[in-house]
C-alpha cells in the first residue's frame, strides 16, 4: 500500500513539476540564489509529503552543531534511497548533493537537482571524477554547501566502506568546515524488503564542524579515515536507540 502511494505521490508530484520548473527558470532570469532558495523549498516540502507517505520518523539529533553563515562540506554514510529524503528535510543550509550519473537519466529529477546544484559524478572515470570535484570546489566558494558520500556507491554490508580521500579535496581547497553526518536505519524503509517499503525510524545525526587546518598533521594526510571514525562511533551510538 505504501508502495503504490509512494510512486501516486510521485507521479502526480511529475506532473506539477512542468509548471513549477517554468517558474523557477523565470526566477532564476533574476536572481539565482532566490531559484536555488525557493527550489530547495519545494523539494523539501516534496520529501517530507514522501517520508509521511512512507511512514518515515525522523529523530534529528546536532543540527545546531551546523555553522551559521557559512558554506559546509557535509560528509555522510550511505546506505539507502532515503538517505537524501532525509537528509534534504534536515539541512539547514542551501545545499547541492553529488549523486551518480545514473540519476542524470531521470528526466524530472535531473531537473530539480540542477536547479539545486546537485552534481552528478562517474564514479569509472577519474578526469570526470576530478572535473566534479572542481565544479564542488567553485560552489562552496559562491557560499553553496555540498552533501557527499564518501563510500561511492549504497552499502549493504555491516562495517562502512573505505572513505575516499579525493571527496574531502572540496574543504582541503576552501577551508570550509566538514560535518559528518550519520543516518541510521533508513534501509529498513526500503533496501531490507525491496520492493516492499515500510514505516521505519530513522536517526540521523550532524557531527561537530572540523576544519582540516586545526588538525594534526597526521589526521590532515588521512581525513578520509578520521571522519569515518566519527560517523562510525555516532551509528553505534544511535543502534541502540532504535
Amino acid at each position: 500500500m505504501r508502495l503504490t502511494l509512494a510512486l501516486l505521490f510521485l507521479l502526480l508530484f511529475s506532473i506539477i513539476s512542468l509548471p513549477l520548473l517554468l517558474i523557477e527558470l523565470v526566477i532564476g532570469l533574476f536572481s539565482r540564489k532566490a531559484q536555488i532558495s525557493s527550489s530547495q523549498a519545494i523539494v523539501v516540502l516534496a520529501f517530507r509529503i514522501l517520508l509521511f507517505i512512507c511512514g518515515v520518523k525522523k529523530t534529528v539529533i546536532g543540527v545546531e552543531n551546523v555553522p551559521k553563515g557559512e558554506p559546509i562540506l557535509y560528509v555522510s554514510n550511505h546506505r539507502s534511497y532515503f538517505d537524501i529524503p532525509v537528509a534534504y528535510t534536515t539541512v539547514p543550509t542551501l545545499t547541492g548533493f553529488i549523486a551518480k550519473k545514473e540519476i542524470a537519466k531521470v528526466p524530472i529529477l535531473r531537473s530539480w537537482m540542477r536547479l539545486l546544484q546537485c552534481l552528478f559524478l562517474d564514479r569509472d572515470d577519474i578526469r570526470q571524477g576530478l572535473e566534479t570535484i572542481l565544479k564542488a570546489i567553485e560552489q562552496v566558494k559562491a557560499g553553496y554547501s555540498i552533501f557527499i558520500s564518501p563510500e561511492g556507491t549504497r552499502n549493504h554490508g555491516k562495517e562502512l566502506l573505505p572513505f575516499r580521500e579525493g571527496s574531502f579535496k572540496v574543504a582541503e581547497k576552501t577551508g570550509c568546515a566538514i560535518v559528518p553526518v550519520s543516518i541510521s536505519n533508513a534501509d529498513a524503509v526500503f533496501e531490507n524488503h525491496m520492493p516492499w517499503i515500510r514505516s521505519a525510524h530513522v536517526i540521523i545525526e550532524y557531527g561537530k564542524p572540523i576544519y582540516i587546518k586545526d588538525l594534526p598533521k597526521q589526521q590532515q594526510k588521512s581525513i578520509g579515515s578520521y571522519v569515518q571514525g566519527i560517523i562510525k562511533e555516532a551509528l553505534e551510538k544511535n543502534s541502540r536507540l532504535l
